[in-house]
């Protein structure tokens, strides 16, 4: 990669406007770290474009200059992926001010993006149509469809409706020439050959930038309800499971998995947190139900939380009664990222597994783990009903948070030998950005492997786009 030298920033510039090339480092501050508070880069200039023109030009600046493109959303990404390394050499192309919804068409059951929409005005955009766009995260107030996109975003309805990549139509790509790929077609079935939009979907900007995106959406549910259930422990929940989805009268869109350790932290930390029953119990599961019935679903819900305890696997258990309450419920499963960093370090897996072996994979590597540090305080939590588990290890209580974060490294490679030996996934929803960088090529198939270079070098052959994430 070359210099960015003053003639080419402002080269960079007068595409964006000078008000939209960000060259000040107190202007960068929010571009150049994450969530997590672990990766840190620098930059000479932040560009937000607001076309896909612009992008296209953007793209042909630093093809024709081998500059390097760290494209980047909303910033919530969790693995490193939309931040640039130290070196100050790569540009930082924000898409936020790509936020335009083009077209939405409830008999198709489509709408059309760009990529620097939020999560939430889709949702809220759907909703006002009478339709539901299905992907739900916690940060959805602020992550971006074409994050989301590039990361390929699971979240708690996937038991239910799949992941990001089940729900995108079509996409527009500015590849890595500036050339546009432009297939924002609304079809259900199209078999003339490759499949280039699932290839771009996941491939975190590695591969060409999504600037627009054809979604799917569906009816939206004229009922929801919402339980909150003490099981003994993840078998207990795994066979809860199993009544949930065989019953037929409504759809099981999210199923969590909640140990004791984790509620405690939101009761802790989190002021909006409440615990919803008297009895403290090991693990909890929350449960969401919904139908395009008016009525009858509480009902519902009532008979599987009551078969569930004649079965012996529930112990105790709340149903929400109104929208309310069901916002209660689920606060403590939305902050427990959040509380855990309120308790110092902590050493986090997002991890996926067949579903039948969650039981069993939770109950292995926690007796893995807590073999190595003795006091370390495991918490798997997550959506189990989709086999995504978030392994996730604070530090001893009042321990000293540097020389527990030193066993990283062997703490992953602990949990993720065990993750292969069950057939699983080292990155289940976050994707690998910066963090996994090196675990990849350890895990995934050398015939695999191959095939990722290969399909990035035909398509970014001067390697600008989002170098050092994804591949080596």
């Amino acid at each position: 990669m070359i210099g960015l030298n003053a003639d080419l920033l402002d080269r960079f510039s007068a595409i964006v406007g000078a008000r939209h090339a960000l060259r000040d480092q107190a202007d960068q501050h929010a571009f150049l770290e994450e969530p997590r508070d672990r990766y840190h880069g620098k930059t000479a200039i932040v560009l937000r474009p607001k076309s896909t023109a612009e992008v296209q030009q953007i793209l042909q600046l630093a093809h024709d200059t081998r500059t390097a493109i760290v494209p980047q959303g909303g910033n919530t990404g969790l693995v490193g992926g939309q931040i640039p390394d130290g070196s100050g050499l790569q540009v930082v192309l924000s898409l936020t001010r790509l936020n335009a919804i083009r077209a939405i068409d409830p008999i198709s059951n489509t709408i059309d993006v760009e990529a620097g929409v939020t999560l939430q005005r889709v949702r809220e955009t759907a909703e006002a149509a009478d339709r539901l766009f299905a992907l739900s995260l916690a940060s959805e107030g602020s992550c971006t469809i074409g994050g989301n996109i590039g990361t390929n975003a699971g979240g708690t309805s996937t038991i239910a409706y799949g992941n990001m990549r089940d729900l995108v139509l079509g996409l527009e790509v500015v590849l890595a020439d500036g050339s546009l790929w432009r297939d924002m077609r609304h079809l259900r079935k199209d078999n003339t050959g490759y499949d280039f939009r699932g290839l771009f979907v996941g491939s975190e900007g590695t591969l060409g930038i999504v600037t627009a995106a054809v979604l799917k959406l569906y009816p939206r549910p004229r009922s929801t309800a919402t339980a909150f259930a003490a099981v003994r422990d993840p078998a207990a929940a795994l066979a809860l499971l199993q009544i949930a989805q065989a019953d037929s009268r409504a759809a099981l869109v999210a199923f969590e998995l909640i140990p004791r350790l984790g509620m405690e932290l939101a009761v802790k930390h989190d002021l909006g947190s409440r615990d919803p029953l008297a009895t403290a119990y090991p693990w909890y599961v929350l449960l969401e139900l919904t139908s395009g019935a008016e009525s009858g679903l509480n009902t519902v819900l009532e008979e599987l939380l009551g078969d569930g305890m004649e079965q012996g696997l529930i112990e105790d258990a709340a149903l929400a009664s109104s929208m309310e309450q069901a916002k209660a419920l689920w606060r403590p499963r939305e902050s427990m990222s959040e509380v855990q960093g309120r308790e110092g370090g902590s050493i986090k897996h997002d991890v996926s597994i067949p579903v039948a072996d969650v039981a069993a994979f939770i109950a292995e590597a926690t007796a893995a783990v807590e073999a190595f540090l003795p006091d370390a305080r495991v918490l798997p939590f997550g959506h189990v009903g989709d086999g995504n588990i978030h392994f996730n290890i604070s530090q001893p209580a009042g321990g000293d948070k540097d020389a527990f974060l030193a066993h990283w490294e062997d703490v992953n490679a602990i949990v993720h030998d065990i993750v292969a030996r069950y057939h699983g996934s080292i990155s289940a929803e976050h994707g690998i950005g910066q963090s996994k960088l090196s675990l990849l090529p350890q895990v995934k198939d050398k015939v695999a492997m191959q095939m990722m270079y290969a399909t990035k070098q035909m398509l970014d052959p001067k390697g600008i786009l989002n170098p050092g994430k994804l591949l080596l």
